[in-house]
């Protein structure tokens, strides 16, 4: 990964890169404006909550692991300090939901739930459908969104794979969808298929840790490349794909 990191920091460029309106304006207003379209401050008190907490839960762990520790039982602390999103890039996420108003957010990935309180945050008057394989986690995250009083939060429980099916069934549209639960190459591509079914021309997808491993290189290769996707970034850590029909298709890497 340090290769990695290395090519793309000597390809990476900021937004005199961008020559597109759109991608300039999403450039300023998503990824250099550090604010927040909401206080945050009881997120950032529950994430601190989080990171002290010694309650140690048994994990069900459907995806690929942690690079971290895959062990079967797990303190809530330890998990927080390796699971959550950093503030920078969970901010990144809430900042593109609010700046296109995207009412139908999709999370693959739960976790303990902070980023979820972001994106819900982020969609005052939307929807946020998170998925989680770890009963446990969710517990946990469900007591997190309770103590934020947030409303607007769908937990969904199980196997994604049958899970996203049931629930992206009953959804005429989706407008985010930030992949970040099983990082191997065909989960990946199979959520992304079935996502695909219901995005639109102003549909936005993110995907967490291009880089985790080969398979997620691959897959994120293959993401850009798909015919359906016109318009990719790559910030190294995430990638963020559009379907913009009126943009040329263009690959950018980019600094965050």
């Amino acid at each position: 990964m340090v290769a990695d990191f290395l090519k793309h920091a000597l390809k990476a460029t900021n937004e005199h890169g961008l020559h597109s309106p759109f991608l300039f304006e999403f450039y300023r207003d998503v990824i250099k404006d550090k604010s927040l379209p909401f206080d945050d401050t009881d997120i950032i008190k529950l994430r601190n909550q989080l990171l002290s907490d010694q309650r140690e839960i048994k994990i069900n762990d459907l995806g690929a692991g942690s690079k971290h520790s895959n062990k079967s039982h797990k303190k809530v602390a330890d998990i927080a300090k390796t699971a959550k999103k950093s503030k920078k890039w969970a901010s990144i996420l809430a900042r593109i939901i609010a700046k296109y108003d995207f009412k139908t957010v999709v999370e693959l990935g739960t976790s303990l739930g902070v980023t979820t309180a972001m994106l819900a945050k982020a969609t005052k008057y939307g929807k946020v459908y998170t998925f989680e394989g770890c009963a446990n986690t969710m517990t946990v995250a469900k007591e997190g969104f309770k103590t934020l009083g947030l409303n607007n939060i769908t937990p969904l429980l199980g196997d994604i794979d049958d899970s996203l099916q049931n629930c992206s069934s009953q959804l005429p549209s989706l407008d985010f969808v930030f992949f970040d639960a099983n990082h191997q190459y065909e989960p990946t591509m199979r959520y992304f298929k079935r996502c695909l079914e219901k995005s639109h021309e102003n549909s936005c997808f993110v995907f967490d840790d291009i880089y985790w491993s080969e398979g997620m290189k691959q897959a994120w290769e293959e993401i850009k490349a798909h015919s359906e996707v016109t318009i990719s970034l790559d910030f190294f850590q995430l990638g963020i794909v559009f379907f913009r029909k009126n943009q040329p298709k263009q690959n950018f890497v980019l600094r965050a």
